[in-house]
């Protein structure tokens, strides 16, 4: 668009676009590291990474250059063939995690829609249809189709959408007895997140998954992770569930699996996955070579580079320096919670105006809940960086 038409961008936007999102007045072009700019050239700290999706920060070389040298030979062919991209990121995945099979898409809510058409196929093939009821958590988001807004356990999003799919039911999270009471003939599955984070950045207690695991093998039902904000690193570890000794039936990724690009993964043990065959489930653009090899591009820095070591040193540094906004600003601030650089800072007053008033003053961060503003930069992060960020909410808390 030409630079005499970058007023118009909002208007234009307002005018052809769906309004499905409350957006902010910034037009962003540019984006590198931590930072992005806006058409006037101003610059930003990106404390939000596009909600956790670049972890690696904007236009990681690695990421941009692998995409483009993939766009060079192979934008897209059918999944009826083989491509190598999709192998090599299969690969990676597996041998960082518990799966055997994985499943490719585009994004988190087709991540888990196809975890959850194969936890009922699994549980088809043995109860001949008696058991499809899956248990997930109060607070939880799992996405926007009908399966996964039906699993999402908040009625704001569910609201003007009824009648919704049955066969769910929604307990409260970290609390196993409401797990161990939900659980009839019918349950097929529990589906939850390790840690929660549209639903505030609820971190589970230390046994929490351990117990709702020993009791999904007990009943004989699947075990699904839903890791499309928490995977990829953002908590200190590849994959949230590492934190706590426990692995899943089924995991699902997306957000920050290809730095950027859309890329959503089903992930699956032996077992479950041999239900789905040819027919079961599909989709045209999944396993996209150009993503995949971005894909590869981040799953090698997250596994040789020095993303987590960051993300864990940054992220206590972080918590340490947030927990002090909350010793100064008790009246405000009544919690600071999270893993690595998934953090969660509860207030006792509304939070969106906080956010805008952030903005105004170039740190893009965001509000879940009304009260939980949430922190997810990318976890290259630097200690000045955050300092800056801290300095900016300071200020805007001490104006409250």
């Amino acid at each position: 668009m030409k630079e005499n038409q970058n007023t118009d961008i909002i208007e234009l936007t307002d005018k052809n676009i769906f309004h499905t999102y409350s957006r902010y007045p910034l037009i962003v072009k540019k984006g590198k590291g931590v930072r992005v700019w806006d058409e006037k050239g101003r610059q930003y700290l990106d404390f939000l990474s596009g909600i956790a999706v670049c972890n690696l920060g904007h236009c990681h070389p690695a990421v941009v250059k692998a995409a483009q040298s993939q766009l060079e030979n192979l934008v897209h062919v059918s999944n009826l063939f083989y491509t190598e991209p999709q192998v090599e990121i299969a690969e990676l995945l597996k041998g960082q995690s518990f799966a055997d099979k994985i499943f490719f898409c585009n994004s988190g809510a087709e991540a888990n829609e196809a975890a959850l058409k194969l936890a009922r196929k699994y549980a088809h093939g043995f109860s001949g249809g008696k058991r499809f009821e899956i248990i997930t958590m109060k607070y939880s988001f799992h996405g926007r189709t009908f399966a996964t807004l039906t699993a999402t356990g908040q009625e704001k999003f569910h609201n003007g959408f009824s009648p919704l799919l049955p066969g769910f039911k929604y307990v409260p999270f970290n609390d196993i007895n409401a797990v161990e009471e939900a659980v009839t003939e019918s349950t097929c599955a529990v589906m939850l997140e390790p840690i929660q984070g549209e639903g505030g950045v609820n971190v589970p207690a230390e046994n929490y998954l351990k117990e709702v695991r020993q009791l999904c093998d007990r009943e004989k039902i699947l075990l699904i992770f839903d890791e499309v904000q928490t995977g990829m690193g953002r908590t200190g570890k590849i994959f949230a569930y590492e934190h706590y000794g426990v692995e899943p039936d089924i995991m699902t990724l997306a957000k920050a699996l290809a730095g950027g690009l859309p890329a959503g993964a089903m992930l699956a043990n032996k077992k479950v996955a041999q239900s789905f065959v040819p027919g079961t489930h599909a989709s045209t653009f999944g396993g996209n070579p150009v993503v995949m090899a971005a894909c590869v591009a981040v799953m090698k820095e997250l596994v040789d580079g020095e993303a987590l070591e960051n993300c864990r040193r940054m992220g206590q540094y972080f918590f340490k320096e947030l927990n002090g906004l909350k010793e100064k600003y008790s009246d405000i601030i009544s919690e600071i919670r999270g893993k690595g650089l998934m953090i969660g800072m509860e207030l006792k007053i509304d939070g969106n105006e906080i956010v805008k008033q952030c903005l105004d003053e170039a740190i893009i961060i965001n509000c879940t809940l009304d009260r939980i503003l949430r922190f997810l930069p990318p976890l290259i992060v630097k200690k000045d960086e955050i300092d800056g960020c801290v300095d900016v909410l300071d200020r805007v808390l001490g104006r409250q």
